[in-house]
């Protein structure tokens, strides 16, 4: 499962050149063969302190630049720390299946703060096409769907908040409309170029004037 996600490349939205460079491993990753992968991203409008084993320094993610790389770690094992945003703290506490993939979103709630998990067992690989998932995190559209700006077939369709869908896509430069309730909501957010044999995310999240959109690779932490 490592080698599909050993050779992405970065998009500019995220810097992950930078993320790549700073970003150490939060956890012990146990053997091989037990082997799963989790990353953070920041959908706050503060900083995000991701605090992991003892005497590890913690890993901030500021706004500009929200997910994190994705982390082997023991599935063996409950991963636990803190989420620390302002004077919000949240507990971390889960367990990550062999082979699984869990992001972790940190999303505003109210006046503070929650966490939602959405996990993937990648199956699919196909060298010849660029891998695009739709993670839905934002409960004021509970039935969202993406599709390629200025068109009108949707690349995901009524995707549950808390869940993602994943497809094989042509490499081509795409740019991508958020749509809830059948109407456009927002900008269209720019992917660039995407890759052929590479994985990307695109993630709903809320926020203060409304949905909106982040975009991430599933970029592995060496």
């Amino acid at each position: 499962m490592k080698k599909l996600f050993a050779a992405l490349v970065c998009v500019p939205v995220l810097s992950c050149s930078a993320l790549a460079s700073a970003q150490v491993a939060l956890y012990p990753s146990g053997p091989d063969q037990d082997a799963a992968f989790i990353r953070f991203v920041n959908a706050t409008t503060e900083p995000l302190d991701v605090i992991g084993q003892a005497g590890q320094p913690p890993l901030r993610l500021e706004t500009a630049t929200p997910a994190s790389l994705l982390f082997a770690v023991d599935s063996t094992k409950p991963l636990k720390g803190f989420l620390v945003s302002g004077t919000q703290k949240l507990e971390l506490d889960l367990q990550v299946q062999p082979g699984e993939f869990a992001t972790i979103v940190v999303v505003p709630q109210g006046t503070g703060i929650e966490q939602v998990a959405v996990r993937e067992t990648p199956d699919d690989f196909n060298g010849l096409k660029a891998s695009l998932a739709f993670v839905n995190v934002d409960k004021s559209c509970s039935d969202a769907s993406l599709r390629p700006a200025g068109r009108s077939a949707d690349l995901f369709k009524a995707v549950a908040v808390g869940s993602l869908q994943r497809r094989s896509i042509n490499p081509v430069n795409l740019s991508v409309q958020l749509v809830c309730a059948n109407a456009n909501v927002g900008a269209p957010l720019e992917l660039g170029d995407l890759k052929a044999g590479e994985r990307y995310s695109v993630l709903l999240v809320p926020s203060a004037t409304g949905p909106r959109l982040l975009s991430a690779t599933d970029t592995v932490s060496h």
